[in-house]
């Protein structure tokens, strides 16, 4: 028998959805999980000093509020146990299948009904439900020998807690979000540390603090405390939008603390001028860290300049020397633009996602694909944030989503479709707006697909993003009548 909804995957969004699906009365839900258990990134990323970028009374549901936060910046183990709490509270947990990862799934346009294949059986569902993400793939550089070293290696989303890192020589390739996270942390550890930097990531100080007793105390017992500190907290990181979408001028404030916290951090001039990132700041994802600096002035950490040309059985090679090493730490990102990948979704006629997006990925407000009818998408194309927490855009998905699901049922329709002009119309605004934001400003970062198009960010404030998903528009879709 159909289910109701079968979500993909179990981070924010996946338990998210579930939640609020089963408070608006429909309960025949299921969550397909690949992994043995539930987090998304925050169950994979497990690296040492791994934590979250945005404040934690911001990155948590609204109906879920948690006033003991240990730090305004939570660390990776307190929010992965935040989701747990979350799913075991609202009863979705035996919701969740763990260990079934999707293969593929099939539109079938005469039962009105998503026929899905996994590792653990098929299965059937009226409304299919994506909350993969955006950084749930780890890649690995293509470097010649890559799978020569004898050493030992791995991805920091697939972090090795086995391997002993004390007294060895470490290589660390890529500058990103995690590295500059756990590289302070392997720097204390490591004999040796070689940080192969192939563009300077900017990074400002992180206004980070431990909560105290009395503090968390109040967050519970005063009442609105909390939700004035959230709500401070959002218009504070909302306002900084204005510099990344409409006035990239305003970036040079960002900047002026960027300067301060690297010459705070690193006093050597040569080594200071190596970390001036050569592209506009936001361009990329602006990195926060009081101990990175610092540990790339330590007396073991050597910063490498020169691009990466091969692997060898014993190390690093660059243009100009070999490095031998014990262990290989990627800090190389993910395939973010690969939305979906590598699942095979077929929608109408046969059509396959990887096809209908062979241009790059588009969804009608990050959420709905023509010719995918009943697909919902959460972290879809275009609802990336540079400036402000995930989770809002989330819930504003999720009222999204819940406004087509109770139009399937109350409207009694087999099944919807958004307009191919409805998406076509809004992937045209999105490229349009993304002209004037710093992300199109002259670098290469995640947000981009191969040919340098920004597929992954929203080019405006989260609160215009609710207000275009407040509810879905009859007028957008295409519809046909349940029989």
């Amino acid at each position: 028998m159909a289910h109701s909804v079968v979500i993909i995957g179990s981070g924010f969004g996946g338990i998210g959805m579930a939640i609020r699906l089963r408070r608006a009365g429909v309960h025949d839900v299921v969550v397909l999980e690949k992994a043995a258990g539930l987090g998304g990134t925050w169950r994979d990323n497990t690296y040492p000093g791994a934590a979250c970028d945005v404040p934690s009374h911001l990155y948590s549901f609204s109906f879920e509020r948690k006033t003991d936060w240990t730090r305004r910046f939570p660390p990776q183990a307190e929010i992965l146990d935040y989701l747990w709490h979350c799913a075991r509270k609202y009863g979705v947990l035996g919701k969740v299948r763990f260990g079934t990862e999707v293969t593929e799934a099939r539109f079938d346009e005469d039962a009105a009904l998503w026929r899905i294949s996994t590792t653990g059986g098929d299965l059937e569902a009226r409304v299919l439900v994506s909350a993969c993400g955006q950084l749930n793939r780890p890649v690995l550089p293509e470097i010649e020998g890559r799978g020569s070293f004898g050493g030992t290696s791995f991805h920091s989303a697939r972090w090795d807690h086995g391997a002993d890192l004390r007294g060895r020589r470490v290589a660390v390739i890529g500058t990103g979000a995690s590295a500059i996270q756990f590289v302070p942390e392997v720097a204390k550890e490591a004999a040796e540390l070689r940080l192969f930097q192939r563009s300077a990531p900017y990074v400002i100080d992180k206004p980070d603090r431990v909560y105290r007793p009395w503090q968390q105390a109040a967050m519970a017992n005063v009442p609105g405390l909390w939700e004035l500190n959230r709500g401070y907290t959002y218009l504070a990181y909302e306002a900084r939008a204005l510099g990344f979408i409409k006035y990239p001028k305003l970036m040079a404030m960002l900047e002026n603390r960027f300067k301060n916290t690297l010459k705070d951090g690193i006093d050597d001039p040569v080594l200071r001028d190596a970390l001036i990132p050569g592209y506009p700041m936001g361009c990329k994802r602006i990195l926060i860290s009081s101990d990175y600096y610092p540990a790339l002035a330590r007396p073991n950490v050597d910063l490498v300049t020169d691009p990466v040309e091969r692997i060898t059985p014993s190390g690093v090679a660059t243009a100009r020397r070999a490095y031998d090493v014990d262990v290989i730490v990627y800090g190389t990102g993910f395939r973010s633009t690969e939305f979906l990948s590598p699942m095979k979704i077929v929608g109408r006629d046969g059509r396959e996602l990887n096809e209908a997006w062979r241009d790059g990925a588009q969804a009608h407000l990050g959420i709905t694909v023509s010719g995918f009818p009943n697909l919902f998408l959460l972290y879809g194309p275009y609802t990336n944030l540079g400036h402000n927490s995930i989770i809002y855009m989330l819930e504003s998905q999720f009222r999204y989503v819940l406004g087509c699901v109770a139009a399937l049922h109350g409207a009694g329709l087999a099944w919807i479709d958004v307009k191919p002009d409805v998406q076509d119309a809004f992937t045209r605004e999105m490229r349009e707006r993304m002209r004037t934001t710093v992300w199109e400003a002259g670098c290469q970062s995640w947000y981009m697909t191969a040919d340098g198009t920004v597929v992954n960010n929203w080019p405006g404030f989260t609160f215009a993003y609710r207000r275009a998903t407040r509810r879905p528009d009859p007028r957008h879709f295409t519809a046909r009548r349940a029989a």
